[in-house]
C-alpha cells in the first residue's frame, strides 16, 4: 500500500508504502492502548464500587449493632425497673417483718436488742475451686428475687399466725390470778385447815391471810369485770372481779373499796385499800380464788406466776406493781 502525503510545509510531495507488517504492528499497539485504557477503567470502577460497597456495610452494621444495643439496653432497664418495685416491696416487707419481729420478743419476754434485727448477719465460708463461681444473667437474678420475695411474704403470714397465738394466750393468761394483791410474800394463815383465830376450832381457810397496813393498796391479781364491791358481814368491805369460765377472785377486809360493780379492771389495776373490816381480828388482806363458787388454793396460781416472772428476770414481790400496764 503506497501513501502519497501532500503539504504546503514539504517542498516535495512525499509518498509512504505500509506493509502488512506495519499494518500489524499498528493493530498491535492499539489494542494495547485500548486493553490499558480498559484496565484503568475496569481497575477505577471496581475501586470506587468497594470504597462506596464498604462504606455502606459499614453504615448497615453499625445501625444494626446500635439497634441491638438499644434493644439490650430496653431490656435490662425493663428488667431493672422490674426489679425495684420488687426490691421496694420487698423493704416494705422486710420493715413488717423487723416490727413484727419486736412485737414478738416483747410478747414473748425477750429483749428485742438480743435479737439485732438491724444488723446483717455474719457469712462466709471457704471458696470451692473445684466449681468457679460465675455471674449471674438477669434472668437468674429475677427468679431468684421473686423467690426471696415469696419466701418473705411466707414467713410473714406465718409469723402473724404465731403473733395471733400468743396475743391470745397472753390474753388468757392475764386472765388468771397469777400476780401478788399486795407488794409482800409472806402471810399470816395460808389454804387449808387450821385453828379459827376468834373460835379457836378447827376451820376450813378457803383463801390466804397477807399481812399488810392498813391503807396499803390492794391489786387486782388477774383483769376482769367487777362482780361485787360491797359490804359482806362476815368478809366485811369485799370485792370480787370475775375472770370469765367461772374463774372469781376475792379480796376482804378492806378499809377503802375504789371500784364499783361492772366496772372492769386491769392486772394490777388499785381496787381497794388493807383494813380490818368485818370478822377479823387485824389489818391483814384476805385473798381467795374460786371457780364455780368453790374455793382454790390462791398459792398454786401465785407461785406460777413468781416463776414465770423469776424467768423474765423480774420480782415476785413486785408483781403488782409491775404489771399495772
Amino acid at each position: 500500500m503506497h501513501i502519497i502525503l501532500v503539504s504546503d510545509r514539504l517542498a516535495k510531495a512525499r509518498s509512504l508504502t505500509v506493509t502488512g507488517g506495519h499494518l500489524f504492528l499498528a493493530a498491535l499497539a492499539l489494542a494495547c492502548v485500548i486493553a490499558t485504557m480498559a484496565t484503568g477503567v475496569s481497575y477505577w470502577g471496581l475501586r470506587h464500587a468497594a470504597e462506596t460497597q464498604q462504606s455502606w456495610l459499614e453504615t448497615f452494621v453499625s445501625s444494626a449493632q446500635e439497634k441491638q444495643t438499644r434493644r439490650a439496653e430496653d431490656y435490662v432497664r425493663r428488667n431493672l425497673s422490674v426489679m425495684a418495685v420488687k426490691l421496694g416491696e420487698m423493704q416494705a416487707q422486710m420493715m413488717r417483718l423487723d416490727a413484727l419481729g419486736e412485737r414478738l420478743s416483747h410478747v414473748a419476754g425477750i429483749n428485742p436488742s438480743e435479737l439485732r434485727f438491724a444488723e446483717i448477719p455474719g457469712r462466709g465460708g471457704a471458696l470451692v475451686t473445684s466449681s468457679p463461681p460465675r455471674d449471674l444473667g438477669v434472668d437468674e437474678f429475677s427468679r431468684h428475687l421473686d423467690a426471696l420475695a415469696q419466701r418473705m411474704e411466707s414467713r410473714t403470714e406465718y409469723l402473724g399466725l404465731v403473733e395471733g397465738e400468743m396475743l391470745e394466750a397472753r390474753a388468757k393468761a392475764r386472765q388468771l390470778p397469777t400476780t401478788y394483791p399486795v407488794d409482800g410474800t409472806w402471810n399470816a394463815s395460808s389454804f387449808g385447815w387450821r385453828l379459827d383465830p376468834i373460835t379457836g376450832q378447827a376451820a376450813l381457810h378457803e383463801g390466804i391471810d397477807f399481812v399488810a397496813e392498813a391503807g396499803a393498796p390492794i391489786h387486782a391479781a388477774a383483769s376482769g369485770v367487777v362482780a361485787f364491791a360491797g359490804f359482806h358481814p362476815g368478809y366485811g368491805y369485799l370485792v370480787d372481779i370475775d375472770h370469765g369460765a367461772g374463774l372469781v377472785t376475792r379480796y376482804a377486809h378492806c378499809s377503802k373499796l375504789l371500784v364499783k360493780q361492772g366496772e372492769f379492771v386491769k392486772r394490777g389495776a388499785k381496787i381497794a385499800e388493807v383494813g380490818s373490816t368485818g370478822r377479823s381480828t387485824g389489818s391483814h388482806l384476805h385473798f381467795e380464788v374460786r371457780r364455780d363458787d368453790k374455793a382454790l388454793n390462791p398459792g398454786s396460781f401465785l407461785r406460777a406466776g413468781a416463776q414465770a416472772l423469776v424467768a423474765t428476770g423480774g420480782s415476785p414481790q413486785k408483781q403488782a406493781r409491775t404489771t399495772k400496764n
